[in-house]
Formats: structure tokens, C-alpha cells, sequence
């Protein structure tokens, strides 16, 4: 058995020699190690838009809040349609609401909820024209809003239906601009608001089908203030309240839940499908599965790459068993075994595929800042990505090197030292 010693002595021989003949085809090692370089870069850039989409898609839900069931009105297409409806159902309405509040179990914190589009609004938007949305003040509660100046809707406010609101964070700079904007006034149509509070920055959008909304572009009032001191003129295709969002108690069980809300609906709306139910629990699960195979099939499609570059191994190493034949009759007449010779060649490879790798970590980090700079997606480049992806063109420049090193050790000395 070989001492510690000699064991390292040979490594650190076969290193050297490794690195000269790589040295002396500088060239071909380089265009050799390119398929690696792109193979990584591409696995950590997929890996990167991968981990972003699904951070993204997470917190999105997540602030939806897991333990939330939301109920949304299908807004009619046409006035045949709602004709049709109105002879079955009345729409999602407040009486569905208190139905609700009434009957469902575990219940936390519930609010019905009314949007409008503003024909104008004072002073006038810098950007897109913030929508108002009516809600109770436990809106904020479910769906985790906190304020970053003033303070959120209160039951009084409610109750005296005050013509006060809270901006969220994008519509607070374009209507007020940077400055404090509490105890400011906002005018919506024909009505003027004063500013209690201002939100934090919220992510994503809500709402229900054909009427999402930008969550941070919105003016939030108290229902009871929207009920009295607005009207919406496209309200004759839509139904009393566009949404009911329901929180539900940490023990409850959402999925259960949501089908006891669901037949409610259908009891009070006679199975006309006029709501949707959205469970953010089960579409959290759903998208976690979804984005592992969206993970999976961009890694395959990028390990393509790296397969590519194997082969660009194996084919150079072989090339180059054949150009070195008579050294390696020299090496085995001086008494170099056959271990000796496949550790050489294999040596070789595991270096190019290492040196590879170390420069498509690199490319790939710089892909990945590229494609959030000039797309504005969102990436993620994560330690576990970067270790996997230089794990497997190191395993890669070993299973393309065997092969090669095996040929090698194979040659009859006798017949080496005659090649020309």
C-alpha cells in the first residue's frame, strides 16, 4: 500500500505535467473548455430565472396571505349576459357577505370589498390613475398592509362613513409627490378625501378576474364611506361588492373551508357561476410543484450544453492520445504502468472540465446580472446552483476522460515506440 506521501508526490507530478501539455496547446484547451464555460453559465443562468420567477411568484402568494380564501365576482360581459344571470342570481352581494361572516367556521377577520376606476382625480396623477378600492378596515389585517406614515382605516371611520383614505405607496407619489402626505386632501370625482395614513410597499397586484388592480397604485376608503358618497356608472354590469376576502384562524383548514364558502355561494346563487374562490394555500403548493419542473426542464435543456462540452473533451483527448503515442511507449519501456497512464489523461480532462467551470461560474453570474439588468427579471443566483453546476462539469470531465485514458493505457508499448 502507498504511503500518504508518494501518494501526493504522484498527484503533484501528474498535476504538473497535466498543466505543461495543456500549456502547449493553449488553443485547443481554451476552445476545448468554451463548451463547459457555456454549458455552466447556462445551467446557473436558467438555475438564476428559475430562483427568481419562483421568490417572486412566493411572495406574491404568500402576501395573499396562506391562510386566506378569496372570493371574487365574474364580472358580466354583456348586458344579455347579466339579464341572464339576474333571473337565478343576485351577484355577489353584502348579504353574501354577512351570510358568510355568519356561517363559516374559524373565521378570523372578514371584508367585503367595492372598486372603482375615478373618471378624475385631483391633483392629477404623474403616472396611471390610481383605482379606489372600498374595503373594512380589517382589509388590512388579511392581507398584511402596514402603514409608513399615519395610520390605516379605523372601525369609526367606517362607521361615520369619513371621507378619509389611505394611499397606497405608488399612488401617494404620483398624486403627492414625495413630501408627507398625511393630512393632505385627495379629490376622487366629486369628492375630497383627507390622507390619514400612507402604505408600505406591497408586491404584486389583487383582485378578481378582468380587474386586477395594482395593490400600491390604489386609494383605500371605508366601505361604508364608498357606498355613500360614490357611484359607479359601469356598476349596472357588475354586482354589489367585486370581492369578499375571508382570513381564516391558524387551525382552521383553508381547503375545507373554502368548499363550505363555495357551497354557500352556490346555495345563495342558485350554482350560477358568477364568483371564483381562490385558496392562496393550494396555489402556493401548485406553484411550488409547478416551478420544480419548470426548474427541472431548464437544467435539462442547460445540461445539454455541458453533454456538448464532454464530448468536445473526450473527442480532444483522444485526438491527442493519438499525437503523443510514441511518448506514452517511452513512458511504459521506463517501467510508467497502466494506472500511471489513465491517471495522466484523466488528469487532463478533470482540469480542462475544472477550468471550464471555474469560468462559467463566472459567465454565468454575469449572465444572470445581465438578464435582470436589460429584461428587468428578477434572478437569483444561489450557492446550490453554482455548486451544482461546477460539481457536474468536474463529474462531466471525468466520465468523458475515461475513455480517452483508458485507449491510452491500452497501446502495446512495442507498437508505440515504432509510431511515427
Amino acid at each position: 500500500m502507498k504511503r500518504p506521501a508518494a501518494v501526493t508526490r504522484n498527484v503533484l507530478v501528474d498535476l504538473a505535467e497535466a498543466l505543461a501539455n495543456l500549456r502547449a496547446q493553449k488553443t485547443r484547451t481554451f476552445l476545448t473548455a468554451l463548451g463547459i464555460v457555456f454549458g455552466v453559465g447556462s445551467v446557473i443562468g436558467m438555475l438564476s430565472i428559475g430562483a427568481g420567477a419562483r421568490a417572486e411568484s412566493l411572495e406574491f402568494i404568500e402576501q395573499l396571505g396562506v391562510r386566506n380564501i378569496l372570493v371574487d365576482s365574474r364580472p358580466a360581459r354583456s348586458n344579455e349576459e347579466l339579464q341572464q344571470r339576474r333571473r337565478s342570481s343576485p351577484g355577489l352581494t353584502e348579504r353574501d357577505a354577512r351570510v358568510l361572516e355568519a356561517n363559516v367556521e374559524g373565521l378570523e377577520a372578514m371584508s367585503p370589498r367595492k372598486a372603482l376606476h375615478p373618471a378624475r382625480v385631483l391633483p392629477k396623477p404623474a403616472g396611471a390613475m390610481p383605482e379606489m378600492v372600498g374595503v373594512r378596515p380589517t382589509f388590512a389585517g388579511i392581507h398584511n398592509q402596514r402603514a409608513m406614515e399615519g395610520r390605516l382605516l379605523m372601525d369609526a371611520d367606517n362607521e361615520a362613513s369619513a371621507a378619509v383614505c389611505v394611499l397606497g405607496e405608488a399612488a401617494k407619489v404620483g398624486l403627492l409627490g414625495y413630501d408627507p402626505a398625511e393630512g393632505k386632501y385627495v379629490k376622487v370625482n366629486d369628492t375630497w378625501l383627507r390622507v390619514v395614513g400612507v402604505l408600505e410597499e406591497q408586491i404584486a397586484s389583487a383582485g378578481g378576474e378582468g380587474k386586477a388592480f395594482d395593490r400600491n397604485n390604489a386609494i383605500y376608503i371605508p366601505i361604508n364611506t364608498f357606498s355613500y358618497r360614490f357611484w359607479d356608472t359601469s356598476s349596472f354590469l357588475k354586482d354589489e361588492l367585486d370581492g369578499i376576502d375571508l382570513r381564516l384562524k391558524p387551525e382552521a383548514n383553508s381547503l375545507q373551508t373554502a368548499k363550505v364558502v363555495t357551497a354557500i355561494l352556490n346555495s345563495t346563487h342558485r350554482n350560477t357561476e358568477d364568483f371564483s374562490v381562490t385558496i392562496p394555500a393550494a396555489l402556493l403548493e401548485q406553484q411550488k410543484r409547478t416551478q420544480a419542473i419548470f426548474t427541472y426542464v431548464m437544467v435539462a435543456i442547460a445540461a445539454i450544453s455541458l453533454l456538448v462540452g464532454g464530448i468536445g473533451i473526450m473527442n480532444i483527448v483522444l485526438a491527442t492520445v493519438m499525437e503523443r503515442t510514441r511518448e506514452i511507449g517511452i513512458r511504459r519501456a521506463m517501467g510508467a504502468r497502466r494506472s500511471d497512464i489513465v491517471r495522466q489523461f484523466l488528469t487532463e480532462s478533470m482540469l480542462i472540465s475544472m477550468g471550464g467551470g471555474v469560468l462559467g461560474v463566472v459567465f454565468g453570474v454575469a449572465l444572470s446580472w445581465t438578464i435582470a439588468t436589460v429584461a428587468e427579471w428578477r434572478t437569483i443566483v444561489t450557492t446550490l446552483s453554482v455548486a451544482v453546476a461546477f460539481g457536474v462539469s468536474v463529474a462531466v470531465g471525468v466520465l468523458f476522460g475515461i475513455y480517452p485514458a483508458m485507449k491510452a493505457a491500452e497501446i502495446d508499448p512495442i507498437e508505440a515506440l515504432r509510431y511515427e
